[in-house]
């Protein structure tokens, strides 16, 4: 089996494995994943995101504007992805990238095993576009700094690019739903604020 047929959750193990170095810069990340493409870079951004592991201040931001950069690339049908220079050297430390990664594994694994091909007759680059367009949202309101409200959309994000990985169409929408399900949730709480904010006192 090669690198590239790999399943998503051993692919990052070996990217972590293989790097010795105490800490990576993003550019060196997405340079040892760029032949996977947009799906395997939308999914390590998505990670810290996704899951509750302690992280230094900051990087969840970090990873958040990645998301929008790769959904607009993917929304114009861009080929490769491309980083701005200032965020390529954004050093990461290996331990908490390894920390994430052991983290995210066991659920990755879930998901990868009820995955297959479905739905193949949309291309690959049909439903890169597509996903970009969902992930624009998502990333919006994994931007917006209210409690609780980054997890849904930022699963939907790790879901679809799961399925773009393994051209699984049905995991794609499955992810296109939980992202969705994330916005409601978060328009739900800004209204909530707005009518905490704006409603007059009768007391």
């Amino acid at each position: 089996m090669t690198i590239k047929e790999r399943p998503t959750s051993d692919f990052l193990a070996i990217v972590v494995v293989e790097n010795t170095k105490e800490s990576m810069t993003v550019g060196e990340i997405k340079n040892a994943l760029h032949e996977r493409g947009f799906g395997i870079l939308m999914a390590i951004a998505a990670l810290p995101i996704c899951l509750p592991v302690p992280v230094p201040p900051g990087y969840t931001t970090l990873f958040s504007i990645p998301l929008f950069i790769f959904s607009v690339q993917m929304i114009l049908g861009m080929r490769a992805p491309w980083l701005p220079v200032w965020i390529e050297k954004k050093s990461i430390k290996r331990s908490s990238l390894e920390k994430i990664v052991t983290k995210a594994n066991p659920w990755l694994k879930k998901i990868e095993n009820r995955m297959q091909p479905r739905m193949t007759y949309i291309s690959v680059h049909t439903w890169e576009r597509i996903i970009g367009i969902f992930s624009f949202v998502f990333a919006l309101s994994i931007a917006l700094p209210l409690p609780l409200t980054n997890f849904p959309p930022g699963w939907g994000i790790l879901v679809m690019s799961l399925g773009l990985l393994n051209r699984d169409g049905v995991t794609i929408l499955i992810g296109m739903i939980i992202g969705t399900i994330g916005i409601g949730i978060t328009m739900i709480v800004l209204v909530m604020l707005w009518m905490g904010i704006t409603m007059p006192s009768f007391y």
